[in-house]
């Protein structure tokens, strides 16, 4: 009996002590004491980082906790730790905890900003980083190559943070599945905000990638789940999945330019997900299906406008024989339970076939399978105000068996299918943006598939078994939920910034008070011009957003510039957004109007030009590599007597990048434009790459081209949407005006033509293949 109550009381001790160790905290306030803290943790060690900022610092948070006693590295304050400069954070070791950290102002001097692992043989396992923020945390150039999070290890987790931002190359989330210890790995990505990104112009460019071509066929088993991807836009793949068995459960994708992609990969699940658009919009996708065994389940799309590959639901074509990193066909896959409101032409089949283009391409790139033994059933299309197309046929589709399907098409005719039935719906909004059906699915039976009973929750999470339904839901209404209330998601310390200040005018008279207001200016300020002439020596940066303005339109200032050779009198830094209007500008034959810098564009700028005069130039705009700009709009503008006019041509690598995502010229006139008209270039052939956009409309060139390389006004090769309407071309020197191509979105129409060439549409344009 007392060798029992001994060994109780050295159980006691043992258990106070552990108990101790799980609440020692250790204070660190330079990164010698973090270093030394880290190598000195034991189970239950909190490490407290002091509140301020942390620059270049680079943590090696490497330990061994356990599930009852990891070890914790946080913020004394969650967000009040703020790591800046060349700083990264990489995790190895077991039941590790990051917690509370803030990167901003800076960019990380790796390969990643936060990894799960230090080397190949030392991962991370059981860990998790949350309630972190990394914001703008970019490389200087835009090109160069890094993650915010990177993936190694097995059972790892990023949770209710926020990232925000990435303009620069590469996923900003990525698992990696490259060797035994990364597979079977049940990764967790829940809760997080992925916040805005910015078009990149090009790919690489995913917010998540989970696995990649090489290790496509292994097994990851990743979950990815109830967060918030908020304008997303970064490519036209918002989550690529390349591996297998990966699911993708209560999402909301958010106006995000891009879709859900099961690049590689099979048995991936896609459960309850909700898409928004606008309506408008016709980047907005949702669902895009590669390969087999996956389940479409629940999910909800609403004001879907996307075409092919960002269609509302894209299955693609595949490749006979396909090579590991291309597509192979669509098999045994499930998509049942879903709804679709307000979406045009939610499903498109057979997206991708090009046999059309054989000739141009090799065997290895034609895609000539369309999807095959899949199922569509129980799923509900509601288009109050109709649509020619809710079934759009790329191929052939009596591979695909449809069953107790429905559609309410608003009475507009369209070309149905056996087991799509019509009937009158109504919705009632359960919450912003979801509405569910109350009325016209009596007597619809829901369609009883092989192992349907495994969809035994509708999106709400409200149990099939007692009631049940076609659609997303289950046939009752819901109690509403806000899926846009940001408390859901990310950290609870971070907030972020949605109120716009009011803008300021500054009136200017003189030319050095215009470079002192446009130095001085705040974001979305507008700079008034008095009449008169304002002569400027040196570029005028514009690193924020700022309108250029005549104080009174009917009597236009003209800036004159009379810089040195080769700079420009507007210089566009990262995040500037310039808006010229009502002005003349004017300037020499060595001289530039507006130009981004020639490195260092680490994030994307905006041009806009309305109601002014360009002359004298050497060039209106020209691109420099790596820059990207995600709007150039010239608006009832004349250009006259510049050797050059719209240069953006600069990514001439052929890797699929290119300058600009949309370049906009309405109600405009060109006249004397030596060159360059307008000259938009983007080479190699990627096919995911659904950019850039060229719209020329109500527009005059004349006297233009002579000194053209090319013999074209207007060059768009490679350029995915060009619509070229209702313009007049007249005595230009050229052989043509433009070359378009015929099997991509290029178009023309109403276009005057007088001595100038001609327009020619070539179907299949020859490309150099990216991968």
């Amino acid at each position: 009996m007392m060798r029992s109550l001994t060994l109780l009381a050295a159980l006691t001790v043992a258990a106070a002590f552990s108990t101790v160790a799980a609440q020692t905290a250790v204070h660190v306030a330079t990164s010698a004491e973090l270093d030394a803290a880290i190598a000195a943790a034991e189970p239950g060690t909190e490490i407290v980082m002091a509140d301020g900022e942390w620059s270049d610092v680079r943590i090696r948070f490497v330990g061994t906790g356990t599930a009852e006693a990891p070890i914790t590295l946080r913020a004394e304050t969650p967000g009040g730790v703020v790591v800046r400069g060349a700083s990264d954070l990489w995790l190895a070791g077991e039941h590790l905890v990051v917690d509370g950290l803030h990167f901003r102002d800076g960019a990380t001097p790796s390969g990643a900003v936060i990894r799960f692992f230090v080397s190949d043989d030392s991962l991370a396992t059981h860990s998790r980083v949350t309630n972190c923020a990394i914001v703008g945390y970019n490389q200087p150039q835009r090109s160069e190559t890094d993650l915010w999070v990177q993936f190694k290890g097995r059972h790892n987790q990023l949770d209710h943070c926020y990232l925000a931002g990435k303009s620069n190359r590469g996923p900003t989330v990525r698992v990696d599945l490259d060797g035994n210890p990364s597979i079977y790995n049940y990764h967790r990505i829940a809760h997080n905000h992925f916040g805005p990104r910015p078009p990149k112009g090009g790919p690489s460019a995913e917010t998540i990638q989970i696995g990649d071509s090489g290790t496509s066929m292994t097994p990851s088993h990743t979950l990815v789940e109830n967060n918030l991807f908020d304008r997303c836009d970064g490519e036209v793949e918002v989550i690529s999945s390349k591996a297998n068995f990966n699911a993708f459960r209560g999402n909301v994708f958010y106006r995000s330019e891009g879709s859900l992609v099961t690049r590689h990969g099979n048995y991936a699940v896609v459960d309850g997900n909700v898409f928004i658009g606008d309506g408008a919009n016709p980047y907005y996708g949702g669902i895009r299906l590669i390969g087999t065994g996956h389940w479409v389940t629940n999910n909800h799309f609403v004001g879907l406008r996307g075409q092919e590959f960002r269609a509302p639901l894209a299955m693609m074509n595949g490749i006979p024989r396909s090579s590991i990193n291309r597509y192979f066909q669509v098999t045994d896959v499930v998509v049942a339970h879903n709804t679709w409101v307000d979406s045009g032409s939610p499903w498109q089949i057979g997206v991708g076939s090009n046999t059309d283009q054989a000739e141009v391409l090799p065997p290895s790139e034609i895609r000539s399978l369309p999807p095959t033994r899949t199922v569509l059933a129980n799923n509900v299309i509601y288009n109050p105000d109709g649509g020619p197309s809710p079934i759009v046929r790329y191929d052939a589709i009596d591979g695909i068996d449809f069953r107790r399907n429905v559609i309410d098409n608003g009475g507009v005719p369209f070309e149905g299918v056996e087991g799509l039935m019509e009937r009158d719906l109504s919705f009632a909004e359960v919450a912003e943006h979801i509405g569910v059906p109350i009325s016209g699915l009596d007597g619809v039976a829901v369609h009883h598939g092989f192992e349907f009973d495994r969809i035994d929750h509708d999106l709400f999470g409200q149990p099939r078994a007692e009631h049940n339904a076609v659609g997303a839901t289950n046939g009752t209404v819901p109690e509403a939920v806000d899926l846009l209330d940001l408390s859901r998601y990310g950290p609870s310390w971070y907030a972020p910034e949605t109120d716009r200040r009011e803008p300021r005018t500054h009136p200017v008279a003189d030319a050095a008070a215009l470079a002192a207001a446009v130095a001085a200016a705040a974001d979305g300020d507008v700079i008034a011009l008095a009449p008169g002439t304002y002569e400027i020596g040196s570029s005028l940066a514009i690193d924020r957003e700022l309108t250029v303005r005549a104080a009174d339109p009917t009597n236009r200032p003209t800036i004159r510039y009379v810089g040195g050779a080769g700079t420009a009198a507007f210089a566009m830094h990262p995040g500037g957004h310039l808006r010229l209007a009502s002005v003349a500008l004017e300037g020499d034959a060595e001289t530039i109007a507006v130009a981004p810098l020639a490195s260092g564009m680490s994030s994307l700028y905006t041009v806009e030009v309305e109601d002014a005069e360009i002359s004298g130039f050497d060039a209106v705009l020209r691109a420099t590599k790596h820059s990207f700009a995600d709007l150039v709009r010239f608006e009832r503008t004349v250009v006259r007597d510049v050797a050059n006019g719209l240069e953006l041509a600069a990514e001439d690598d052929d890797r699929g990048d290119y300058n600009a995502e949309a370049v906009v010229v309405l109600d405009s006139r060109f006249e004397g434009v030596g060159a360059n008209v307008i000259d938009y270039y983007r080479g190699g052939y990627d096919e995911s790459t659904v950019g850039g956009t060229l719209v020329v409309r109500g527009t005059t060139v004349t006297g233009s081209g002579a000194n053209d390389p090319d013999d074209v006004l207007i060059d768009t090769y490679g350029i995915i949407n060009v619509e070229l309407a209702d313009n007049t071309f007249r005595d230009n020197a050229v052989e043509r005006v433009a070359l378009l191509w015929g099997a991509k979105n290029n178009t023309h129409a109403d276009n005057t033509v007088e001595a100038s060439g001609e327009i020619v549409v070539e179907q299949n344009l020859p490309q150099r293949l990216v991968y």
